[in-house]
């Protein structure tokens, strides 16, 4: 059973086990920091609307219901997750889209560890983190990763 914490609202999952790929404990000059995945393992941030299933804005939430699944979504993350990655979705979607955005994965058989709403919209998403960050563009096609060259912004070395 999976029990993720995301600010003070818990998000249950009774198909996940929450520790399927435990953490490790990580040091930096002899302080304990966050700790972080196995080597090989990551932290899947999937999108919903646009990415695993037809783009359906939260001002029209009727169809969210019967929203179409895109061809090798369901196949695709749940392979992710039965290779022991931490699978969660990540929507704009808002709190009052909870039951009807979790009912749609179940009923479709995703697996996942959780579910984060409010995800701000209009894309452009920049990300900074203090841990390694992989950015993958859904293109309209699911397929196996592949590592390409392109361009990245990162903060000037001192």
């Amino acid at each position: 059973m999976g029990l993720v914490r995301a600010g003070s609202a818990a998000i249950f999952n009774p198909t996940a086990n929450a520790m399927d790929t435990p953490l490790h404990e990580a040091f930096d000059h002899g302080k304990r920091i966050s700790p972080k995945l196995p080597e090989g393992k990551k932290n899947f941030l999937i999108d919903i609307d646009g990415t695993i299933c037809e783009d359906i804005p939260n001002e029209e939430p009727d169809r969210m219901a019967t929203a179409a699944i895109f061809e090798g979504a369901l196949e695709t993350c749940n392979g992710w997750y039965d290779e022991g990655h931490i699978i969660t979705f990540f929507t704009s979607r808002t709190e009052e889209h909870r039951a009807v955005t979790a009912d749609w994965l179940d009923r479709h058989g995703f697996k996942y560890h959780a579910i984060l709403f409010g995800k701000p919209r209009g894309g452009n998403y920049h990300w900074i983190d203090n841990h390694v960050v992989w950015a993958t563009l859904y293109d309209g096609k699911f397929t196996n990763l592949v590592e390409v060259d392109g361009k990245v912004q990162a903060f000037r070395k001192s």
